[in-house]
């Protein structure tokens, strides 16, 4: 290896480093002495098919799913393998009586607060009402074979069935071309199940993380805000309202048609409304109580129902839903919609709302997972979900995921296992088949109270607040998600805040964090000096941190911040009459990963020191990083004291040969 070749060991052919005795008394006067210098090891050495096997076994596999298949027999493997596809099998086996009567009575439980969101979300869609009971039926059916969570409840949701009515109400009206909008909800609802099964098939869901938690708070907050304001429709009674989702038109459109307010679906709008709330408010001062809210909306519904039809020759001034179709769900296959002139608003439609329901649905399977102990399979879920709503598009079902509001009432409701999905839609089933015709009477304003409640949740305040003490750059983003969404339209306002949240990952990767090292006195530990006052400088050292991978994007910027740090070093030890700067120490310790422009940059920067008679040394170079300034003969130029194992030893082995010329 050259020069270096006493102090690089290659651990492939060693069983323990080389180490270098340095006499006691020459050590570093702020630390205590070291005994003896460690070579810095190369990693074992690897073909280049070792390398990429091992790189894609860690980003696609990460957690191993096919460990338990190793040392099995055949017909062990067969069992896992039907485990691992349908986890009905796993939990299926030891399932019992007792089990199945809190599944009986969470199920239940559900289906009273599924039932009425389901028509509401419909209409918050744009969609025929009965398609949120078809939706509330089939896919939880699929859900308990597929998923690997024991208490999310599936069903439609607010924000997807928002995202899903504006961005398909922007191409096609649906009071114009109701069936051509439906066509293409069922065909962005099956590309949204199939963008969802690739991900989990591909383990391909890191690409969901680029929906940080800002931008959902603020986004959510947003559409929250929107669905409220668009159910003064139905509140108000007003007939032509407008089509658009953002504020200024919402309000106009209110103020706009005044002529049209109906007092008495204003007053039982707002009535319903405050109960729902005030149901809402017990449940959350007592959880115990989760039942009354969970109830809530079943019994609004049937109560307005009640009062409608009591009335029906005085109450001109309140709509109601009207005749819904009795039977199970009709097939749709045949209405999916693959022509050029739309298909791309379909397949554009399909990935947002996937994206937003797959992010809701699993972060809520692992919010319940954790409180029960258990673990939820990210990738199985994407495949769960993905295939749910393909086979939903194809039974008369738009996009569904797992809701927190019913996922929270299953929880509560002490639901064991997936069979709860079951019973749920077993009692939609029979809403189906035989209670259709006792929706007539509904009121539309009792359908906007119920999504009024649902949404307001959204609203989560003490969240952005915590952002804006801990991040300011993630508050940045919640923000432009949020006035994105009110302002502009919701898929725009939801690639704003994408786009701060790369912005933001990008200045960390092209602006990473360095810092000035000092010793804290009495031992051989050193920390910035900025952050901890007792830290001391190192007489002729400067001691950098560098606390990032050193990339083509990043490295210019490091070469020119680190000169910068040895100016004002230089200007600092002349204004406070210090010892001449000697050397410079780089801490590679958080330095993961390093490219061939990062690695020009070492080069270069050591020549620059060189001519200014200053000495580079690394420090504590990982790996990988060591491997390619090996490679690349990089660390031949450094000569016998140019690689540390630590900072420690790096000043203790300098100071002392300094001192043995002297």
């Amino acid at each position: 290896m050259g020069v270096n070749s006493k102090r690089v060991e290659d651990f492939s052919s060693h069983e323990s480093s080389t180490i270098i005795k340095i006499p006691t008394e020459l050590s570093s006067s702020h630390q205590p002495p070291f005994e003896m210098i460690h070579s810095v090891c190369l990693p074992p050495k690897k073909t280049t098919t070792q390398k990429l096997k091992h790189k894609l076994s860690e980003i696609f596999f990460p957690d191993d799913p096919l460990y338990r298949f190793k040392n099995q027999q055949w017909s062990r493997k067969l069992v896992l393998a039907l485990q691992f596809l349908f986890p009905i099998f796993q939990w299926g086996p030891e399932y019992n009586l007792k089990l199945f009567r809190s599944d009986i009575i969470s199920g239940l439980t559900i289906a009273s607060l599924a039932i009425p969101q389901g028509i509401s979300y419909a209409k918050l869609a744009n969609l025929p009402p009965i398609v949120g009971l078809y939706s509330s039926f089939v896919p939880p059916l699929i859900y308990s074979v597929l998923g690997s969570s024991r208490h999310l409840a599936v069903g439609p949701v607010s924000i997807a069935s928002l995202v899903m009515g504006s961005m398909l109400g922007e191409a096609v009206s649906y009071t114009q071309n109701p069936i051509l909008f439906l066509q293409l909800a069922f065909t962005a609802t099956f590309f949204a199940g199939l963008f969802q099964a690739s991900l989990g098939l591909l383990r391909l869901g890191f690409i969901i993380d680029f929906l940080s938690k800002a931008t959902l708070i603020g986004f959510m907050a947003g559409a929250a805000v929107i669905v409220s304001l668009q159910q003064l429709k139905g509140f108000l009674g007003i007939v032509h309202f407008t089509g658009k989702m953002q504020i200024i038109p919402v309000l106009s459109s209110v103020f706009n048609h005044r002529d049209e307010w109906s007092w008495q679906t204003v007053v039982m709008g707002i009535g319903f409304l405050v109960f729902l709330l005030t149901t809402r408010h017990i449940s959350i001062k007592k959880p115990k109580l989760f039942w009354v809210s969970a109830a809530a909306p079943l019994t609004s519904i049937i109560l307005s129902t009640l009062l409608v039809f009591c009335i029906k020759s005085k109450a001109h001034g309140i709509s109601v839903i009207g005749h819904l179709p009795k039977g199970l769900n009709p097939p749709s296959s045949n209405m999916l919609y693959f022509d050029a002139p739309l298909l791309m608003v379909a397949i554009k439609t399909g990935i947002v709302t996937g994206i937003l329901s797959l992010t809701e649905g699993i972060a809520v399977g692992r919010t319940f997972a954790s409180m029960k102990n258990y673990q939820v399979d990210g990738n199985k879920e994407m495949m769960a979900i993905g295939f749910m709503n393909i086979i939903g598009s194809c039974t008369s079902c738009f996009v569904t995921t797992g809701s927190f509001s019913r996922s929270a009432v299953s929880y509560n409701a002490g639901a064991k296992s997936a069979v709860s999905n079951i019973v749920m839609a077993s009692a939609v089933l029979v809403t189906l088949l035989f209670l259709m015709p006792l929706f007539y009477y509904t009121p539309n304003v009792i359908l906007g109270a119920i999504i009024i409640t649902a949404v307001i949740g959204l609203i989560d305040y003490q969240s952005a607040l915590r952002l804006w003490k801990v991040d300011k750059l993630d508050f940045l983003a919640c923000l432009c998600s949020f006035f994105g969404v009110l302002f502009i339209s919701v898929p725009l306002g939801l690639s704003i805040a994408v786009g701060v949240s790369v912005f933001k990952i990008l200045l960390h990767v092209t602006r990473p964090n360095t810092l000035v090292l000092g010793n804290i006195p009495g031992t051989h530990i050193f920390q910035s000096l900025n952050r901890y006052r007792e830290a001391l400088r190192v007489s002729s050292f400067l001691i950098l941190s560098i606390e990032s991978p050193i990339y083509f994007a990043n490295s210019t910027y490091l070469q020119e911040r680190i000169l910068r740090w040895v100016r004002e070093e230089e200007e600092w030890i002349k204004a406070n009459n210090g010892s001449t700067l000697k050397c410079i120490i780089l801490d590679m310790t958080a330095v993961t990963a390093i490219d061939t422009s990062g690695i020009d940059m070492v080069r270069e920067l050591r020549k620059i020191l060189d001519k200014r008679s200053l000495q580079l040394v690394l420090a504590n170079p990982v790996g990988s990083v060591m491997e390619k300034l090996h490679q690349t003969k990089v660390l031949e130029a450094f000569g016998l004291n140019g690689l540390y194992l630590t900072v420690g030893e790096a000043v203790a082995d300098i100071s002392s040969t300094w001192k043995a010329q002297a």
